[in-house]
């Protein structure tokens, strides 16, 4: 028995059955260096999902450990019941990188809890139990997340506090309106947001959270200024909009610093986790004051923003800014678009390819049709993981692969992975 095979036998014994690793002979990394990562026999991969779009700016980088190392060296962990210099300093950027005018920030240790965070912020606020969501969403795995998560397989439970309504939104591909070309579909589905208020709502709804890009959800990507015709609907009725920036946050898309301005809006929070840790556990969500000022009672948070992980994250997002990451991302997704896309129109088993930046996926389906082909997604994982290179798996019925490396790939690392990608999808069909 190997290595990995021992440690996997050792996990079921402990852990429950339903963490799944990825592969049928899971594999545990021991560590990593920029985009390339070593597992626990030696083997070297290109790692091209970053624990789930989190390895932002890639593995071991010097600032970012040097910061860490400092930090721990004077104090791990205070809570929000003291002052803390790296926090606030941390939140100072947040605040202004945020877009949103005269901003607070609260920090959470997941995304979870950041979406908790927001969801809860517009009950109180608009004293309504009421929220909007799209199809197709992954929010998260709280109480509340689940309840405004739109995947059968990620909701384990019906039960919730809230009143949820889902609207359709950006995974055009099994819409009824994919036909439609860009201002059609945004027509289409804003109609929809309407019939959706004017019939399943007492009017006064408290929010709406969306994703810009969904992330479990496959990478889909709605036309550019679809949520800014969504907003004008929801001012109407003064109906917040929260924009789940969790995998879209930070420039990951090259073309914007976060999903939301594709939109030509302001959202009214919007929540980030992630990349923004660089692997570190820190997320966060963002409001304008007088909605983030109204929650009553007394708050504070254990581990939000503690003084280890604000200094990481500090570095780390200075880290992104003097490297101009998002340029980066920007030239590097084009490039490996560039390579993948006659691939895939060459491919009958291959819906599309979507996505922006370093945020790209290919939705596997039968041949000739958009009948979802889950078994072919694995076999791309499986052999890109044989090849050396580890990418994600996702969307509605897990036939989608979603590629998302750190935003410091260079030129040479996406070839490299456009080769063994395309070797992989050979392999799969062959």
């Amino acid at each position: 028995m190997g290595v990995h095979d021992d440690l996997h036998a050792r996990a079921r014994t402990v852990m429950p059955s339903w963490l799944n690793p990825y592969y049928t002979n899971p594999i545990a990394i021991d560590r990593g260096e920029g985009c390339r990562v070593w597992d626990l026999e030696g083997n070297s991969y290109l790692d091209f999902f970053g624990g789930v779009l989190t390895t932002m700016c890639g593995h071991a980088v010097p600032e970012v450990v040097e910061a860490i190392q400092a930090q721990a060296a004077k104090v791990l962990h205070t809570s929000t019941l003291y002052l803390s210099e790296p926090l606030i300093e941390l939140s100072e950027m947040v605040c202004e990188l945020s877009g949103i005018p005269d901003a607070r920030v609260f920090f959470t240790p997941s995304g979870s809890e950041a979406n908790d965070a927001a969801l809860m912020l517009a009950t109180i606020y608009r004293r309504s139990n009421q929220i909007l969501a799209m199809r197709n969403s992954y929010h998260g795995r709280s109480f509340s997340t689940v309840a405004v998560t739109s995947h059968k397989s990620w909701s384990p439970t019906s039960l919730t506090g809230l009143q949820v309504n889902f609207v359709q939104g950006g995974y055009r591909l099994r819409s009824p309106f994919r036909d439609l070309d860009d201002d059609a579909y945004t027509a289409a589905c804003l109609q929809d947001l309407t019939d959706v208020l004017d019939m399943m709502t007492s009017g006064d709804v408290a929010a709406l959270i969306a994703e810009p890009i969904q992330g479990v959800g496959g990478f889909t990507t709605p036309p550019d200024g679809f949520f800014g015709s969504m907003k004008k609907t929801l001012d109407n009725d003064g109906i917040l909009f929260i924009s789940d920036e969790v995998q879209t946050g930070w420039g990951r898309t090259g073309e914007h610093f976060w999903g939301y301005q594709a939109h030509d809006i302001i959202p009214d929070m919007l929540t980030f986790a992630k990349g923004v840790g660089n692997g570190l556990a820190i997320a966060g969500v963002v409001a304008r004051a007088e909605i983030m000022n109204s929650m009553p009672g007394v708050h504070f948070s254990t581990f939000g923003g503690n003084p280890l992980n604000s200094a990481g994250a500090l570095a780390n997002l200075k880290y992104l800014l003097d490297n101009d990451l998002q340029a980066n991302s920007l030239a590097r997704g084009e490039q490996f678009h560039a390579r993948m896309q006659p691939v895939v129109d060459a491919n009958d088993g291959i819906a599309e390819l979507r996505g922006r930046g370093l945020m790209l996926a290919i939705e596997t389906v039968q041949p000739g049709s958009i009948e979802p082909a889950p078994g072919a997604a694995t076999s791309i994982l499986q052999n890109c993981r044989d090849r050396g290179l580890l990418v994600g798996k996702g969307g509605l019925y897990g036939n989608v692969i979603r590629v998302a490396p750190p935003l410091s790939v260079s030129a040479e690392e996406i070839d490299e992975a456009s080769d063994i990608f395309t070797e992989a999808i050979a392999a799969s069909y062959a």
